[in-house]
C-alpha cells in the first residue's frame, strides 16, 4: 500500500511573523513547507520547486506586480497559486486574476479557509 503524500506549499511572504505563522499552520496539517522572504527568492528556486502550490503575498517590496507576472509566466510555472493580501482592492483583484490565481484570500486569513483552499487546488483533503 502506498503512503499518501501531501502537497508541498511554497509560501512567499515578506513579513517574517506571517511567514512563520503560515509555515507552522501548514506543517501542523502535515504539509511540507518551503518558505521564501521574497518573490525574487522564490523565482530563483522555481525550476527546482516540488509539486504542490504557491501561497503568494502580493504587493511585497523588492519587485513590482508586473515583474512578478512576467517572471512567473516566463518561468512557465504550473504550480497553482493562492494569492493573499491585506488589501482587497480592484487593483489587487486584477493582479490576482492576471496571475491566474485559483484563490484570493484576504489577510488575516482564517486557518481552516486556508487549509481548505490548499486542499481544493491540490485535490488533497487536509485536516487541522
Amino acid at each position: 500500500m502506498n503512503a499518501k503524500r501531501n502537497p508541498v506549499v511554497h509560501v512567499v511572504e515578506d513579513d517574517a511573523d506571517v511567514r512563520t505563522g503560515f509555515s507552522r499552520l501548514l506543517r501542523s496539517a502535515g504539509l511540507e513547507v518551503h518558505a521564501y522572504a521574497s518573490a525574487v527568492c522564490f523565482l530563483d528556486e522555481i525550476e527546482r520547486a516540488k509539486p504542490g502550490c504557491v501561497l503568494l503575498n502580493i504587493l511585497m517590496p523588492g519587485i513590482n506586480d508586473v515583474d512578478v507576472i512576467k517572471l512567473l509566466v516566463g518561468k512557465s510555472s504550473t504550480l497553482p497559486l493562492i494569492v493573499v493580501s491585506a488589501l482587497d482592492t480592484a487593483t489587487v483583484q486584477r493582479f490576482a486574476s492576471e496571475l491566474d490565481a485559483k484563490m484570493f484570500l484576504r489577510k488575516p486569513v482564517d486557518d481552516q479557509a486556508l487549509l481548505d483552499a490548499i486542499g481544493w487546488i491540490t485535490r488533497a483533503p487536509l485536516d487541522r
